[in-house]
């Protein structure tokens, strides 16, 4: 392995490649001993690469902004990019900058011809409602994907759904700017006593099977922006055998923004989507409604301190299915509380913001969190309610602690997992 040597302005090398034989301790201690001096003005990804990255791994990434410059880290990196958007290889670069003092760090990536893979996007136990996992198997050929999926959720929505989910993508539609996606999914679905409960005994709008079929295109607008359009045709198996089947259909769209800040002391990313969902009876659907659903996230990096600002908010005007419906109470909105307990069969209006603060360790990062929330319906007053707590993160790992804020009584719930 070949690193960059730094020395009063002029290369004597290149890169390395992850994977490849570690160098000794010898030889790292002499290649910092050069290269400490140099700051690293920013961080790029080159080549195709279709998988999101942890969030773990991102903000390292752009935690290395600022920093100075250190081989090994660099390596270690390099490997966990290869390991987790599974690669052929990662070819790390370090690269003039814009001052004498400054580097440029681009991982060069390659991906395999064909490849398959078998992953946990998300693996959760939550101490009040149990387990909920995905698990995933994908092939790849040339620009075409495949992927075959196993899920039991009790965490996403109103009610527990399990069963299976295909997926198509074709990641070069004409050009790179475009990919078509075709997904399939088929639950059955379980009901919490408390939603059984609100509906009655006539169990209006309650489904026990449902099935998605789901084309949608996605469009690079430019480097910031991104467009995907499509339509959703669910079929529902109703709860009540003389009902037989209904129709959720909808035309559904988001716009997405992403924009990192990287060539700063405070490396900064803001990501951002709207999202609409059209049901109606001219698409044969037996619901007509209207859904928004806005999302953003601001964070801010400073050495091993990390900054979070998360809001989310939605809004469903008409009748919509109970799947469609917004839900707080979740591992990721209004932590610690119980779903059931704030609105058993969801609400049509939500709005939730979470602070996050993260210190990064040589063994992981720390977390406190406080998050507030409202769900309600219309010609209903919205109730905020308030949670706080405490979490670590070890690359997907995940352990935390959530606690409600009431006055009633203390209460508090444990989670631990991956990918979520």
């Amino acid at each position: 392995m070949l690193y960059a040597l730094l020395c009063s302005g002029v290369w004597c090398g290149a890169c390395l490649h992850a994977g490849q034989a570690q160098p000794t301790p010898v030889q790292v201690a002499a290649l910092e001993n050069v290269n400490s001096r140099y700051t690293v003005e920013s961080v790029e990804i080159a080549g195709q690469v279709t998988r999101a990255l942890s969030r773990e791994l991102r903000d390292q990434l752009h935690n290395l902004v600022g920093s100075r410059f250190n081989a090994a880290e660099m390596s270690e990196l390099a490997s966990r990019l290869r390991a987790e958007l599974h690669l052929r290889s990662v070819t790390p670069h370090v690269l003039r900058g814009s001052a004498p003092d400054q580097v440029r760090l681009v991982f060069e990536t390659q991906r395999r011809a064909a490849e398959f893979d078998v992953s946990v996007p998300k693996f959760l136990y939550q101490s009040k409602q149990g387990w909920s996992g995905e698990l995933d198997a994908s092939t790849t050929v040339a620009r075409n994907r495949f992927q075959f999926g196993l899920v039991s959720d009790g965490d996403e929505l109103t009610e527990r759904f399990a069963g299976i989910t295909a997926a198509y993508e074709n990641q070069h539609l004409g050009t790179a700017r475009a990919k078509f996606r075709f997904l399939f999914e088929s639950f059955h679905e379980q009901w919490n006593r408390s939603t059984l409960d609100a509906l009655g005994a006539e169990q209006p709008g309650l489904y026990r099977e449902r099935r998605n079929y789901q084309p949608e295109f996605a469009f690079a607008l430019t480097g910031a922006w991104t467009l995907t359009a499509g339509a959703s045709f669910e079929q529902l198996q109703m709860q009540q055998p003389a009902r037989g089947w209904g129709a959720a259909n909808a035309l559904a769209t988001a716009i997405s923004y992403h924009r990192a800040i990287e060539n700063t002391d405070l490396p900064q990313t803001l990501d951002a989507v709207y999202g609409l969902r059209v049901g109606a009876r001219a698409l044969g659907s037996d619901f007509g409604y209207t859904k928004h659903r806005v999302h953003g996230r601001y964070q801010i990096s400073h050495n091993r301190h990390t900054f979070d600002d998360e809001f989310t908010a939605g809004y469903i005007a008409g009748r919509a299915p109970l799947f469609e419906r917004f839900v707080l109470g979740t591992s990721s909105l209004l932590r610690g509380w119980n779903r059931y307990e704030i609105d058993p069969l969801g609400g049509a209006r939500m709005a939730h913001n979470s602070l996050e603060y993260g210190y990064r360790t040589n063994v992981g990062t720390a977390q406190v969190f406080y998050d507030s929330g409202a769900l309600w319906n219309a010609g209903d007053a919205a109730h905020v309610r308030h949670s706080v707590g405490c979490s670590f993160r070890k690359g997907v790992f995940l352990v935390a602690v959530a606690i409600p804020l009431r006055e009633a009584r203390f209460d508090q719930v444990f989670m631990v997992g991956m990918n979520y």
